[in-house]
This record gives structure tokens, C-alpha cells and sequence, in this order.
């Protein structure tokens, strides 16, 4: 789907606040597991994956990571911890009736709720202001019961992505812990996500153009080739958690490719982190079995019951791909080869005036030749040969440039 002199307090009482916190995060991945998605899927027992292979969300792995990450996270810069329960003069759960221009206490700071960002059936995100500063706008993610596992992952993207990359993976300032909630402080980005622009297309009956298409597509190869690289998965890749990103100053047909200049800031922001996977945490060359229960998102080999690791996030960028390219859901047919082997590649066929090559050699290569363990040589060579066709034509940026402008008045003027 987080020292300060309050940790002296979980030091009290250690038995009896670990035997807390430790029950209400195992509720927590335990009600992911078995939240039913919005299209119905096979139900899985979790023994069947212990069985057969790691589930990485599975109750079972959570407890043993937990006991693994605690002491770790209590250390963490930004990690507040409390036995006791939130008790702000504003009950955060009359937030979801009501939540503008109410003020709540943390950690000694007032936010004051502009309006809720997002929700999900375990967690609200609401946007809020500091202190009354304008200028200090903030996300606030409400979870209950405590979930501090999102916070762990975005301190080993701190650690582990370059300072030039960081910004494409959101930030979390820290996260309050209680006894019956954890309000996680992250960035606030009020640019709209992929999905936003993916709409802005869908309203008026189009599909998005292609050179944007592609710009995006090589946004996110490059993203998960990073990500990937540093031993991390993110595990919820979907268009609803890419926040969009703009350059502070004109985009110019220079420093496209080398990501430099405004181009640096232009581009994508993942953000979401409740399914992080931990790559660092499990011996190497770990293959995965579990269900994402995501519809529309789950990867051939969770439909399978076939092993998986990488593909979970490849699978989830086709799957965004296709919504940009055809506005409409991705659905993969199996057809059978003339060497009597299997091909999974979209139902829905390339339009003619499209690069047909381009977008064949990305789906075959990303749904159906995607490695278990090194991705990052197919994920290097696919964003290559976007790269290339957008360098064999110079309007093409300059078209881009007019789209993103385009863009960026339409959907931050809304």
C-alpha cells in the first residue's frame, strides 16, 4: 500500500510496545494480502506461496523483515515513536467526512488541511500547509493501524539513489508513530499525476501523441533501471502513483538526452511506496511467488503461479505504455508460434501510422524476454532505441517542448 525523547518510552516498556507494534503491522500486510481487488482474481492461500516461493508481502516474510528493520528504524532521521494513541484536539478520523481548514497537532506543528490528495482502503493522503506558511505545503499520509515500512524504503532510496536521480522517488520528511495510527510527512507535488494526463486524453476521446508517448516511456525505463540497479522494487507500479514533474526554467532542445539543465527537473515522480521490496533483505537471486491483487496490474507470472521479481514493475510500465498509447486498460493474449512456443503480446493491435517496429520490439521484449535476475542491459537498450528515433529527427523535441507547455497550462491551470 516511520531519537527523539519519546523513544525513552518505547525503551520502558519494550516487551509489551513490540508486542504491539509488532501485531498491528502484521494486521496491516495482512489485510493488503487479502484485500479483493476491483475485478475478481483467484484467491491463493499464503501457505501455497511459502511453499512454493517467497511471498514477499505474505504475513510470514513481513514478521521475519520486521524483526530484521525495527532497530534500524528507530535510528532513522525523522522517526518519531509513541505508545500511546493520537490524542489531537482533532479526531483524525473525522478527517474523511470533512477535512478543509482543520488544524491538526504533530510533533509540535500545525498543519492545516487543505484537502484530502488521496485515499485507499487503508490510508488517506491530505494536502496541509506548516505552521500556516503557504509556502510550506506538505503530503500527510494517515495509516491505521501503524505502517512504518514505507517509511524504511524511502531511507534506503535516500541512502542509495544519487542526488541528481533522487527527486524522481518522492520524500519522506519522517513519520509520527502511535499506538493505533502513524502519520507519514512526505513532499507535496500539485502537478497531477500520469493518470491526470492519461484522462486529459481519455475526456476528449483521444489518445495521447506519440512523441509524448515516448518522452514518458523513456522516463520510466530510466527510473526503473535505477531503481532496479540499487536493489529495490517498487511493487505498485501504476500511472495514480507517478506524480508529474515540471523543469523551473524553458525546456531547449539541448540536454534532452543527457538529462541536464531543465530537462533534469522535467519528468516523473514515484511516489507510494507501501509494497516496497527490499532487495537488500532477501539472499540473492530470491524469485518471488504472490499475488500484487492489483487489477489490470498483475504481471503474466503472478496469473501464472509462476515465480517472479523484476517483472512486477516491467509489467506495470507496459501496462502504463498501453494506457498512453490506446487510453484503455492492457489486456496480453498468449499466441502460439509457428515453432510451437508462446508469444503474450497486447490484444489490442498497433495503429499504422504509429513506429510499429519501435513499440513490437518493447512489448515482445519487456513481456515475454524480461530476466529474472539483471535487468538493467533490456532496460538500457529499449530506452536506447526511443532515445535513437527521437534523435533522428529534430522537430521531434521541439515538438515535445510544445506539448508539455501545452500540458503543463492545461492540467495546472485546472
Amino acid at each position: 500500500m516511520m531519537l527523539s525523547p519519546s523513544i525513552s518510552l518505547a525503551f520502558a516498556e519494550p516487551i509489551e510496545w513490540l508486542k504491539k507494534a509488532h501485531a498491528l503491522f502484521l494486521n496491516r500486510i495482512s489485510e493488503i494480502q487479502n484485500a479483493a481487488s476491483t475485478q475478481k482474481v483467484d484467491d491463493k492461500e499464503s501457505k501455497k506461496f511459502e511453499d512454493n516461493g517467497i511471498n514477499p508481502w505474505g504475513t510470514s516474510t513481513m514478521d521475519s523483515l520486521l524483526k530484521k528493520i525495527y532497530p534500524l528504524i528507530m535510528k532513522f532521521d525523522g522517526y518519531r515513536s509513541s505508545t500511546k494513541p493520537y490524542t489531537g484536539k482533532v479526531a483524525l478520523s473525522t478527517l474523511k467526512n470533512s477535512s478543509r481548514n482543520k488544524v491538526i497537532e504533530i510533533g509540535g506543528k500545525k498543519y492545516h488541511i487543505k484537502g484530502c490528495a488521496g485515499q485507499g482502503g487503508f490510508a488517506q493522503v491530505y494536502k496541509a500547509n506548516v505552521d500556516s506558511d503557504p509556502d510550506n505545503v506538505v503530503a500527510l499520509k494517515i495509516q491505521k493501524p501503524a505502517f512504518p515500512w514505507e517509511f524504511y524504503i524511502y531511507r534506503q532510496l535516500d541512502k542509495r539513489i544519487l542526488d541528481r536521480e533522487r527527486s524522481s522517488y518522492g520524500f519522506a520528511h519522517r513519520i509520527h508513530i502511535y499506538s493505533d495510527c502513524s502519520i507519514l510527512i512526505c513532499d507535496y507535488l500539485a502537478n497531477g499525476t500520469l493518470q491526470d494526463v492519461i484522462n486529459s486524453y481519455v475526456v476528449l476521446g483521444k489518445s495521447m501523441e506519440e512523441v509524448l508517448c515516448i518522452y514518458y516511456t523513456i522516463e520510466m525505463l530510466h527510473m526503473v533501471e535505477t531503481l532496479h540497479g540499487f536493489g529495490l522494487i517498487h511493487g505498485d507500479f501504476k500511472p495514480d502513483n507517478l506524480l508529474i514533474r515540471y523543469a523551473r526554467g524553458d525546456l531547449t532542445e539541448d540536454g534532452f538526452f543527457s538529462r541536464i539543465g531543465p530537462w533534469c527537473d522535467q519528468g516523473l515522480c514515484l511516489v507510494d511506496w507501501g509494497r516496497g521490496i527490499d532487495l537488500h533483505l532477501f539472499p540473492d537471486h530470491i524469485l518471488f511467488k504472490g499475488d500484487c491483487r492489483t487489477s489490470g496490474f498483475r504481471c503474466i507470472e503472478m496469473l501464472e503461479d509462476k515465480p517472479w521479481k523484476f517483472q512486477v514493475d516491467a509489467y506495470g510500465l507496459c501496462a502504463i505504455v498501453h494506457m498512453m498509447l490506446h487510453s484503455s486498460y492492457m489486456e496480453v493474449v498468449k499466441k502460439e508460434q509457428s515453432d510451437g512456443s508462446y508469444m503474450y503480446l497486447p490484444k489490442l493491435p498497433f495503429k499504422r501510422y504509429w513506429n510499429i517496429e519501435l513499440w513490437k520490439t518493447f512489448f515482445t521484449k519487456m513481456l515475454n524476454q524480461y530476466p529474472h535476475d539483471d535487468d538493467r542491459s533490456l532496460l538500457q537498450d529499449l530506452k536506447k532505441s526511443f532515445q535513437d528515433y527521437m534523435s533522428s529527427n529534430p522537430q521531434l523535441i521541439k515538438k515535445l517542448k510544445e506539448l508539455l507547455s501545452k500540458q503543463r497550462a492545461s492540467l495546472c491551470s485546472a
